[in-house]
């Protein structure tokens, strides 16, 4: 920007407008040249995306099946159970290494024999807690030699064998050491599920 010299005996009111004008444009381009600056420490859209809570409806979800949403890089697994699903989980298991869900892999209100707020839905983080592989849902009546036959289905793990009832809950001697996780959820309405929170803010 090259500099304006009014001549000395320029009016009082013109000398005025110039500062001014001079002013404007050097904040303008102050601001411009800073803007860029600062928007490099705003968080991308992407990681913002990356840890924001998921809304889901589920409206359209059959009973006995599973649908699949990603949170924070997860696949989160969520089925409507039929009645028969849910009925196996309120039987004691003996083969399930914590039947009680005593490790913290869920929220408090999710810490009963179905692990969900409502019984009719499960809602999981759907990878393996042995090294991270990605189970399948299985039907019950399903035969799984490493389970036994009268196994009522849930999930299993074909990379290294682990088995866990429709609750997610592991049974003994597998790989998988724990359950699997039940990410922080509620309901927002009968058909609509928000994934990572909790509380109303």
């Amino acid at each position: 920007m090259t500099a304006t010299i009014l001549p000395i005996d320029a009016p009082e009111k013109s000398r005025r407008a110039l500062l001014i004008a001079t002013g404007v444009m050097g904040g303008a381009a102050a601001t411009a040249a800073v803007l860029p600056l600062v928007a490099t420490f705003a968080p991308s859209e992407r990681a913002k995306a990356g840890g924001a809570a998921v809304e889901v409806d589920i409206g359209n979800l059959a009973e006995g099946a599973m649908t699949t949403v990603e949170w924070r890089g997860k696949p989160v697994w969520i089925v409507r159970r039929s009645a028969a699903m849910r009925a196996v989980l309120e039987v004691p298991d003996a083969r399930l290494a914590d039947p009680e869900s005593s490790k913290p892999q869920q929220p408090d209100y999710a810490k009963n024999p179905t692990r969900s707020i409502n019984s009719d839905i499960f809602i999981a983080v759907g990878i393996c807690t042995h090294l991270g592989c990605s189970p399948s849902m299985v039907p019950g009546g399903s035969n799984n030699a490493s389970v036994g036959e009268d196994w009522h289905g849930g999930f299993y793990c074909p990379c290294h064998g682990s088995t866990f009832d429709g609750a997610g809950r592991v049974y003994k001697n597998k790989p998988a050491p724990i359950n699997l996780e039940i990410p922080p959820h509620r309901y927002l309405s009968a058909t609509r599920i928000l994934i990572g929170e909790d509380t109303v803010a």
